[in-house]
């Protein structure tokens, strides 16, 4: 049984929420977002309230997926979604201009990232940025791949980090 395909989702002042052949789309003050809805797995709208029934079992694995993505996406409209991220290291810095960020990382050559359609990056500074957007995945998919260009190590723990991550530290060689 699907606790999380049973959750009942409530509707927040401001948004609505429309499924119009399989495609659920969600509008709030934010922006608009748009899923395919699984044609198993059917919608329904009752006051502010919505829920989720599957036709059969086989859409019993993404019941509880679909419901946590509307929910994510009405999340998306209201609130909005942030990540931020801080590089640490001796010269180590970010650069963002217009939709254009610009790592420095160590390497012998800037990296240079262009920022998705839909998200802006903040510099808190040289060294912290704060990627924020409106659509879930897209913010963290964003934040994973900046976040690649120079994964922190567990040495010195110089690297690019989540800011709220921890890195477990490693001892290193020992003098005999």
């Amino acid at each position: 049984m699907s606790r999380i395909g049973n959750r009942i989702i409530t509707v927040p002042e401001g948004v609505t929420v429309e499924n119009v052949d399989n495609v659920v789309t969600v509008k709030g003050p934010k922006g608009t977002l748009q899923q395919v809805m699984l044609k198993d797995i059917t919608m329904k709208q009752e006051d502010n309230k919505i829920t989720l029934e599957r036709k059969n079992e086989s859409a019993k694995a993404m019941h509880g997926t679909m419901n946590a993505l509307i929910q994510n996406m009405i999340i998306g409209v209201t609130k909005g979604y942030e990540k931020a991220l801080e590089i640490i290291g001796v010269g180590y810095r970010f650069n963002v201009q217009g939709n254009k960020l610009t790592i420095n990382a160590g390497y012998s050559h800037p990296v240079n990232m262009d920022v998705p359609e839909g998200l802006t990056v903040e510099a808190n500074g040289n060294t912290e940025i704060t990627i924020k957007g409106i659509d879930k995945v897209l913010v963290g998919e964003f934040a994973a791949n900046v976040r690649k260009v120079r994964p922190p190590e567990p040495y010195k723990g110089k690297g690019i980090r989540y800011k709220d991550e921890h890195i477990r530290r490693k001892e290193g060689k020992k003098a005999a």
